[in-house]
This record gives structure tokens, sequence and C-alpha cells, in this order.
């Protein structure tokens, strides 16, 4: 059993620090590039995400910017709701909050806007912040299936965006 010890002691390492958004931290920026489905073109923004512990303890803000001179900026809070299960909220302080979860070392969210569901998820990869994001039809475009236990019902959505930012730490 003294084997596993460190093995073990090692995987609850790892969960835990992949549960602190203090990896995060920083000041990150980069190229978002936005591909639409059926356009061959795709759009490039310039991307910043600025993320600070914040003035109440175990908060954090979580800053996103678009645009080369700052154009869109989006200054929201990051709170924790129940940590141990990974679930956090982002409080864009204007009325609306969404659901932000740790998953498979991933910082994500699943949430509807105007006729659009959105995925999201944040995670380090070789030293850079990387942001990915799907934007996807509210309405099924096809139902298919019997409805039965054995073959239930199958509702399929039109994926219309992709979104893919890498961004990397800014040093002072």
């Amino acid at each position: 059993m003294r084997v596993y010890l460190p093995a073990i002691f090692l995987l609850a390492t790892v969960i835990a620090n992949a549960q602190d958004l203090s990896i995060f931290t920083g000041h990150w920026e980069g190229e978002l590039v936005w591909s639409k489905a059926g356009s061959k073109d795709v759009q490039r923004v310039k991307m910043q995400i600025i993320i600070q512990p914040a003035d109440t303890v175990g908060q954090y803000t979580w800053q996103i910017i678009y645009g080369d001179k700052g154009e869109d900026n989006r200054p929201y809070l990051l709170k924790p709701v129940d940590t141990s299960k990974g679930h956090w909220v982002i409080d864009e302080r204007n009325g609306i909050l969404i659901d932000q979860y740790w998953l498979a070392n991933r910082f994500s969210s699943l949430f509807s806007v105007q006729n659009s569901t959105i995925h999201d998820s944040y995670w380090i990869e070789n030293d850079k912040l990387i942001a990915e994001f799907y934007g996807v039809s509210t309405s099924p475009i096809a139902t298919s299936g019997a409805g039965t236990e054995d073959i239930p019902t199958v509702k399929s959505y039109a994926i219309r965006t992709y979104q893919k930012a890498i961004l990397e730490k800014k040093t002072k």
C-alpha cells in the first residue's frame, strides 16, 4: 500500500491545483479567431483577459477586452458558489449571472442568450490561456428516434460559430 500513497497524494495535488483559479491570474493577450458556419472567411480580433484577486476574499475580477483599442470592455466578477463541486458564477454586474464549472482541467459554462446557446471553456496549456467558444442554435434543426426507452428521441442543433483564442501572459 505504501507504493500507492505518493501516487494518490500527487493525484490529489493535481486535482486541487486544477480547481485553483490563481493559475489564471494575470494579464493575458492574444488573438481571437472567429469562424462562422458556411463561411471560409474568419474574423481576427485582439483579445485580452485580465484576472486578479478582487477586494472580497475568494473572488476574482474577470475582465475580457476585445479590439485593438479595447472597444468592447467587459469587467465581470467571478464568485465562488460551491468550490468543493467546482461551481463558480460570473457576475456581469448587470443582473446577469453565468454559472461556471471546473471539469477535466477546464473552466466551462453553457448558457443561452438571444436564440443562441454558448459553450465556453478556458484552460492553461503550455503556459498559455486557451479560450474556446461554440455558438449553437437554441432550437433543434432535426428530431429523430422513436421516443421509446430502447430508441429515445434525439434532437440535433446547428453549430453556428466557433471562436478560439490563444493568449500569452503579459509581462511587466
